[in-house]
């Protein structure tokens, strides 16, 4: 009889409040690599959908890459304070819907966010403890100016566009809770996993924890 107690109590799950989990960083520094490999490897995390006025692109699918809207519908979204955070990026509108978001951190959903150090701060500031923000530094600007031109894609004025805004994004690398530095890719990810991991252990989070805790106190 003991035996099934405590199996019961060690399989017994407690609930837990979801989190947003923001990863920002200047272009070439590994946002997106570390991004998707924390997807592929947290079946209880998915990207955040943003609504958007940009044009649909070929083989993008409204709802799950964006919600697709016109400026009026977006403008009216913004009146109606429906957006978490939201900007404006050349001459198009993303914005984070608050509906969908509270829906799914009250069952336990957890939301990744590639988003830039405005938006960051746009959502720290309207949902507080539900965040956790983390910056990715590049092992220095030689090695992250090494990686964008190492793509092969751009021209040079691109890339010295590219190497302004990142110094400009980096000097806000104190607005976040956490800092990695990206100087081997695995050993980021580990670090960044290990955070997200950590944070949904925070005791604030587990909703569930302080009727479990009684009644782990009355058994026995």
């Amino acid at each position: 009889m003991a035996s099934n107690t405590s199996q019961d109590r060690t399989e017994r799950p407690t609930d837990r409040k979801g989190l947003m989990f923001i990863l920002s960083s200047p272009s070439g520094a590994g946002k997106t690599t570390i991004s998707r490999m924390l997807l592929a490897a947290e079946a209880n995390l998915a990207m955040s959908v943003s609504a958007t006025t940009r044009p649909i692109r070929p083989g993008e699918v409204d709802g799950k890459d964006y919600h697709f809207t016109d400026r009026p519908g977006f403008d009216a979204m913004v009146a109606d304070d429906a957006f978490l955070e939201w900007a404006e990026v050349f001459g198009n509108c993303y914005g984070t819907p608050r509906a969908q978001i509270a829906d799914g951190l009250a069952r336990g959903e957890d939301y990744l966010f590639d988003i830039d150090w405005q938006g960051a701060q746009q959502l720290s500031q309207r949902a507080g403890t539900d965040v956790v923000s983390v910056f990715l530094l590049p092992p220095s600007i030689e090695a992250l100016e090494q990686r964008l031109r190492g793509r092969g894609t751009d021209s040079d004025e691109v890339i010295s566009d590219r190497m302004a805004r990142a110094r400009a994004e980096i000097s806000h690398w104190d607005g976040y809770d956490y800092v990695v530095v990206n100087d081997d890719i695995d050993a980021c990810f580990a670090h960044v996993r290990t955070i997200l991991q950590a944070e949904r252990l925070r005791r604030a989070r587990q909703t569930g924890l302080i009727d479990f805790v009684r009644t782990l106190m009355r058994e026995g």
